[in-house]
C-alpha cells in the first residue's frame, strides 16, 4: 500500500485519477492532502474542511471483476467499510443515508464519491474518494455536519483513523472480489437511514413525497414505498431524502 501524503490539492480524487493515466499504480494506492481546494462532492457539489483537522484523501482500488452497471457495490462496501471503521471508534448512533452519506445521530460526519475508470467498456478500477469530519467542531449554519470530536469530545489521530478506514475496505472490497453481492447488499440495506420509517422527500421538480425505505436495487436505485403501495425506484437525481 503506497501512502501519497500532500499539504494541499484541489482533489484528491482528480490528483489520483491524473496519476492513474501516467503511471502504473499498485492496488490501493492512497493520496491524502492536509487541504483540498475544489473537493468534489456527490452531484457536483463541493467538499470543504478545515486544514489539518479532517481526513480528505483517495484510494486506487483495482476492479476488474465487474460490469459497468454493477458500480454500487463499490459504494456499498465502501459505506459498509466506513461504519464499521467508526464502530471501532465507538461513534454512537450510526447510519448509512442513501447512497453513500455516513450519519451520527442523524448529522453527517462522512461523504463519498466513487469514479469508475473504464478501459475498452471495461471497468478496471475505481478511485474511492473519502472526506470524513474528524477534529473539526465549527460548520457553516445550515450545514446538517458533525465531527467525531464534536460527537465524543475526543481528539482523534488522523493517521489511526485512516488506518482503520483502509483496514476496512480491503476487508470489504474481498467481497466484492468474491462477487459476494448479496452480502453486501443485506448488511449495506440493515443500515439504511430511515428504513421502513415513514419518510419526506423532495423530487427534482421540488414537489413533495411521503414514504419508505424498502432498499436498494443491484443499481443502486432507491425502492420506495410509496401512499399507493406501489414500490418505485429513484436514482439520485430524482428524489432527495428530507427526513
Amino acid at each position: 500500500m503506497k501512502i501519497i501524503k500532500l499539504d494541499a490539492i484541489d482533489s484528491t480524487n482528480t490528483y489520483l485519477r491524473q496519476l492513474s493515466n501516467t503511471e502504473l499504480l499498485e492496488d490501493f494506492t492512497i493520496v491524502v492532502a492536509a487541504s483540498q481546494t475544489a473537493g468534489k462532492g456527490q452531484m457536483g457539489t463541493t467538499w470543504s474542511s478545515e486544514k489539518g483537522k479532517n481526513l480528505t484523501f483517495s484510494v486506487f482500488k483495482k476492479i476488474s471483476c465487474l460490469d459497468t452497471d454493477e458500480g454500487f457495490y463499490i459504494s456499498m462496501a465502501t459505506s459498509l467499510a466506513i461504519y464499521n471503521a467508526l464502530t471501532y471508534f465507538q461513534i454512537p448512533k450510526l447510519a448509512i443515508k442513501w447512497p453513500n452519506d455516513i450519519l451520527s445521530e442523524s448529522q453527517k460526519i462522512c461523504g463519498i464519491l466513487i469514479e469508475s475508470v473504464i478501459q475498452n467498456s471495461k471497468m478496471t478500477a475505481a478511485i474511492i474518494g473519502i472526506g470524513i469530519n474528524v477534529n473539526q467542531t465549527k460548520f457553516e449554519n445550515g450545514l446538517n455536519a458533525s465531527s467525531l470530536k464534536k460527537i465524543t469530545g475526543i481528539h482523534f489521530d488522523l493517521d489511526e483513523v485512516m488506518f482503520q478506514l483502509t483496514n476496512q475496505l480491503k476487508k470489504y472490497s474481498r467481497l466484492i472480489t468474491d462477487r459476494s453481492f448479496d452480502l453486501l447488499k443485506t448488511e449495506y440495506e440493515s443500515l439504511l437511514f430511515r428504513k421502513d420509517k415513514p419518510s419526506t422527500f423532495r423530487k427534482l421538480n421540488g414537489d413533495l413525497l411521503m414514504g419508505f425505505i424498502q432498499g436498494v436495487g443491484e443499481d443502486g436505485k432507491l425502492n420506495v414505498l410509496l401512499e399507493d403501495e406501489i414500490v418505485t425506484a429513484f436514482d439520485l437525481k430524482e428524489i432527495k431524502l428530507l427526513y
